[in-house]
């Protein structure tokens, strides 16, 4: 479904800048927030926008409504070829759901999941990537795919071993029956649980909490760690070496350090 003249994407994207946090709202409640192309590139752009934006300092990305993403909506792909060819399938998922979830696992700045409701097939794994997931009671994760015989995309099969372990994984993936949001964090697939009403507060101040910490530090942590089950250790503890240099380079870790000794609470800058 393409946006109309009446809806446009920045309409069914909402993004607000408060107090140094950038929140993305996904806005299709009657579709329970199933995202279109158009909206995906919306994101997208808005998360490089937060990595190159000293002003912003965390991120929140949440829905309205009772979804907080139902998957893709390919109505609103660009047009491609009557009849596919070989390699146009998986064109489309580089493009789209796997270029979704990298500007979440890429963006510099920490980024919070608020899953207000049902997250389904893609919206699961845009939960997934982000590095701090708060859930509503209410809410429910699917690895919908096999219900439609389809594969897991938008880098499910590489974020779920690393959070849950391949055993679980495969359970979520092969069955794909609903996980409530008690389950997921029973599993370390979620930070916390709270009150529905709570949701939002609770994302309030977490980002808040992030929004006053070391930007460039927890940029730096993020790397680290998001690259730590990829590579051997001399590989990490090369990595691990030259991001502590990189962090004691900057304003916050110099203000960090006289804290300390003037024992007083620090005042990061954000660089």
């Amino acid at each position: 479904m393409t946006s109309s003249p009446e809806e446009s994407v920045e309409s069914l994207v909402l993004h607000a800048t408060d107090n140094g946090v950038s929140w993305i709202t996904l806005n299709r409640p009657e579709a329970m927030n199933a995202v279109t192309w158009d909206q995906r590139e919306r994101v997208i752009a808005l998360l490089a926008d937060a990595s190159a934006d000293p002003g912003v300092r965390a991120v929140v990305i949440t829905a309205t409504g009772k979804g907080f993403c139902a998957g893709a909506d390919l109505r609103g792909a660009p047009a491609g070829r009557a009849v596919p060819v070989a390699g146009d399938v998986a064109r489309t998922i580089r493009l789209g759901a796997q270029r979704f979830v990298a500007a979440v696992l890429d963006c510099e700045k920490p980024v919070i999941a608020a899953v207000n409701g049902v997250a389904a097939g893609i919206g699961a794994h845009l939960a997934f990537a982000c590095d701090l997931v708060l859930a509503a009671e209410s809410a429910r994760f699917i690895e919908v795919f096999v219900r439609r015989g389809l594969v897991p995309d938008g880098g499910g099969a590489y974020l779920l071993p690393r959070l849950v372990g391949p055993q679980r994984a495969k359970e979520l993936m092969f069955f794909g029956d609903a996980l409530s949001a008690a389950d997921a964090e029973r599993m370390g697939l979620v930070n916390r649980v709270v009150a529905t009403e709570e949701l939002e507060k609770t994302a309030r101040e977490w980002a808040g909490r992030l929004a006053q910490g070391p930007t460039r530090s927890l940029a730096l942590t993020k790397q680290l760690v998001n690259a730590s089950l990829d590579t051997d250790r001399a590989s990490a503890f090369a990595a691990e070496a030259a991001a502590v240099e990189i962090a004691m380079t900057t304003t916050d870790a110099n203000e960090g350090v006289a804290s300390f000794v003037e024992r007083r609470t620090p005042e990061y800058r954000g660089r």
